[in-house]
């Protein structure tokens, strides 16, 4: 009884992790482009498939990995898994890329593309469209990122600007985090495809028709090699990463330059501010020492100078004169101790000898606007 109690313990067990298995909505793309759709509980789908169940975890970013002759290709949300013969587009109902999977892909693996692998396996035509399609996602965020990124920076570096739009600064927080996102994502991008490239097994892991067609591998053994031109195509993707890369890092360089000038800018403005209220001061205190003299004239003390009328001009204008003179004197004194100090003398020896300096060819307006703006704002700081 305890035999009988267990096992069917065990088969009510296994019927429940059944009903409760996943189901995959597939999409599956045959060499011509015929595309066919079905749904299969993941169990079945990784038998059938002759994997295992955690090849359909899916738990990586981007990852690319062969298994059992099958290339399993994670690319941020899309999910593939691509044999010799067909290419199974896995939850395809809830990647939002349906123009791409029905107009492009299935025209792509037919041969109607702009691919440079129709004349090598069908999987050299799968993971070149998978490729080509995360590279133009990216492509495109950063073309969506550049132009609002510059316009922002020329409007926040502008020296006639006595304080700072709060609204472009949120735009620039929100791009500036927005690029650190695309950066992450080529980061990943190329040091996925930088794995593969430097283990000569793994590429030859990728040439699934190598080891299951015997003309692939006669071709193989003859002169083509496929496991050269698989790394010659992971190389192309990973060079336009690489210049993606490049650009976006040049963003994120204006973007730092730009902040460093903003600042720049406002102390400049908040030394100038400082500074006036120094002179203002200064009046202040030059005005009120003078002015003991008329308070000395206004206490209630009878005097012979009262009944003369030109002395309240007289002592009036003295006033003024003195508390001018004193102004003038501390603002000299002000003058002498912030004026920068004078260069030292270069002998005309030294002059000989250094090199010309050569022009420096800027191809960014805002980067040639930002220099000179910093240069002048610290020479009149």
């Amino acid at each position: 009884s305890g035999k009988f109690y267990q096992h069917a313990t065990t088969e009510a067990s296994q019927a429940t992790l059944a009903s409760v298995s996943p189901v995959f909505a597939v999409m599956k793309l045959d060499k011509e482009g015929n595309t066919t759709y079905f749904e299969k509980k993941k169990t079945e789908l990784y038998q059938e498939l002759g994997l295992q169940a955690r090849d359909l975890r899916f738990q990586h970013l981007m990852s690319i990995a062969t298994r059992n002759n099958r290339i399993i290709m994670r690319m941020e949300f899309l999910k593939a898994v691509i044999t010799p013969e067909f290419l199974l587009i896995l939850d395809y109902r809830n990647l939002n890329l349906e123009h791409w999977l029905l107009n492009e892909l299935a025209s792509q693996l037919a041969g109607e593309g702009q691919l440079v692998t129709y004349s090598l396996p069908f999987e050299f035509r799968a993971i070149e469209a998978i490729l080509q399609y995360r590279i133009s996602k990216l492509q495109g965020r950063l073309n969506t990122l550049q132009p609002q990124i510059l316009e922002t920076l020329e409007a926040l570096v502008d020296p006639k600007l006595l304080s700072v739009d709060r609204s472009k600064l949120h735009i620039l927080l929100q791009n500036g985090k927005s690029l650190s996102e695309l950066e992450t994502d080529l980061k990943v991008f190329k040091e996925t495809i930088l794995e593969i490239l430097d283990e000569e097994e793994l590429i030859e892991e990728l040439c699934l028709s190598k080891w299951t067609d015997p003309q692939v591998f006669e071709e193989s053994t003859s002169g083509i090699d496929h496991a050269e031109e698989m790394e010659l195509l992971l190389e192309n993707y990973y060079r336009q990463a690489e210049d993606l890369a490049n650009e976006a890092r040049e963003l994120r360089v204006l973007i730092d330059d730009s902040e460093s000038i903003i600042f720049i800018n406002l102390d400049s403005h908040r030394n100038v501010m400082m500074r006036l209220n120094l002179q203002l001061t200064m009046g202040t205190f030059s005005l009120s020492l003078f002015g003991l003299i008329g308070v000395a004239f206004g206490m209630n003390l009878e005097s012979s100078l009262e009944e003369d009328p030109r002395i309240f001009w007289l002592v009036t204008g003295i006033m003024f004169l003195g508390s001018g003179l004193i102004w003038r004197r501390l603002l000299s004194f002000l003058g002498r101790h912030l004026e920068p100090p004078l260069p030292p003398h270069v002998p005309a020896v030294l002059k000989k000898s250094q090199p010309a300096a050569g022009r420096v060819e800027i191809k960014n307006n805002l980067k040639a606007e930002t220099f000179g703006l910093s240069r002048s704002t610290l020479t009149n700081q």
